[in-house]
């Protein structure tokens, strides 16, 4: 049976922010005992040092049923500093941004983080949506919205090749002015079926969210899908003169 799907949409526009700063956060699961939060502090530990030498790390720490599983991935283009610096700056956001809960995933531009007292390792999770639309609406929006259908599925299918890693990346010229940037990844400790049903159900929400869009991203806890009219992934194009955002952007939620 499908879940029961809540939406929070932020009337907010939201000014670029740059890679230091998290996209969002999830919490849950309150608990009470220094053992758990120890714990936690371990799981963190292990995958700042693991992750940040190959961008993917799992790890559990504990014992029994008091114990906690994680998962942190970089963005499979960035480079080995970039990744180890924003790893460390999840594993010290994330506690604070969920004090004394045992479910905490941490979103940023160049990785992803989360752990759980259930073992999730291996199930694909899309459960839990950020979604990021570019306030503004594209020139010819119809022929706009069909070269992005044309990236996305280019990007899906590297991300689902083998020897890919779970990552996608593709360029392509929608006119003389503008190029279109599409980026699709899986976290690497789902199966490649499972990669492509995640990827496909992520992009199965910009009919609702991204039509006409300059720019969307969805993010699940195993794979997200993002295009824009910039170059934000590496390498950049030769003369690019930055990778700054262009725009605003409203920021919804989905939640079982």
């Amino acid at each position: 049976m499908a879940l029961l799907r809540h939406l929070l949409l932020l009337s907010l526009l939201l000014p670029f922010s740059s890679s230091d700063d998290s996209i969002g956060y999830y919490c849950d699961k309150s608990f009470n005992g220094g053992h758990i939060q120890a714990d936690i502090n371990g799981v963190l530990s292990d995958l700042v040092a693991k992750a940040s030498v190959g961008g993917f790390a799992t790890s559990s720490y504990g014992k029994g049923g008091s114990a906690i599983y994680g998962l942190a991935q970089c963005r499979g283009d960035v480079s080995s500093e970039d990744c180890s610096t924003c790893l460390k700056d999840a594993a010290k956001a994330l506690p604070e941004s969920c004090p004394s809960q045992a479910d905490a995933r941490i979103w940023y531009d160049y990785c992803f983080l989360r752990y759980d007292d259930e073992n999730f390792i291996g199930q694909s999770d899309s459960g839990y949506a950020i979604i990021l639309y570019n306030v503004e609406n594209a020139t010819d929006p119809d022929a706009f919205d069909k070269k992005v259908g044309e990236a996305m599925r280019t990007a899906r299918a590297q991300a689902v090749a083998p020897g890919s890693g779970g990552l996608g990346r593709v360029k392509t010229k929608f006119s003389p002015y503008i190029t279109i940037y599409g980026l699709a990844q899986c976290t690497r400790d789902i199966q490649t079926l499972a990669c492509a049903q995640c990827l496909s159900s992520a992009v199965e929400n910009f009919a609702n969210y991204c039509v006409h869009r300059k720019g969307c991203r969805v993010l699940y806890s195993s794979c997200m899908v993002r295009y824009e009219i910039y170059p934000f992934f590496f390498p950049v194009d030769p003369g690019s003169s930055s990778m700054s955002k262009v725009g605003s952007y409203f920021t919804a939620i989905l939640s079982p």
